[in-house]
């Protein structure tokens, strides 16, 4: 079954999930031809493993604490942080925390 996304014009709740977080799952947004939105949660000490994409992404902590590992160093986002990563950048994610994320890519560059 394929997951339901967001119409066009239909507003979506992004707030933190508080008590919610430990039984919630990752889900795609909206997906289009040009933008795909998600919100990524992980638990504390789960991990995203190292990828890339074609596209530009931001990640915008929403809960807790993540650290993006980049290829030469590590980024720690808390509640409130952006991040912008460049199209092709090898990114891996980690939850110091449980912690929520939107994530947000371009997928054509």
């Amino acid at each position: 079954m394929a997951l339901a996304h967001a119409s066009p014009g239909q507003a979506l709740d992004v707030r933190p999930l508080g008590p919610r977080l430990a039984d919630a799952k990752t889900s795609a947004l909206f997906k289009s031809e040009d933008l795909e939105i998600l919100r990524l949660v992980l638990l504390a000490g789960r991990s995203f493993p190292q990828h890339k994409v074609p596209g530009e992404v931001t990640i915008h902590c929403l809960e807790g604490s993540l650290d993006i590992q980049l290829e030469a160093r590590s980024v720690r986002l808390e509640a409130g942080a952006l991040l912008f990563l460049t199209r092709h950048t090898v990114h891996a994610v980690h939850a110091v925390t449980d912690a929520s994320a939107l994530v947000t890519i371009c997928l054509k560059p």
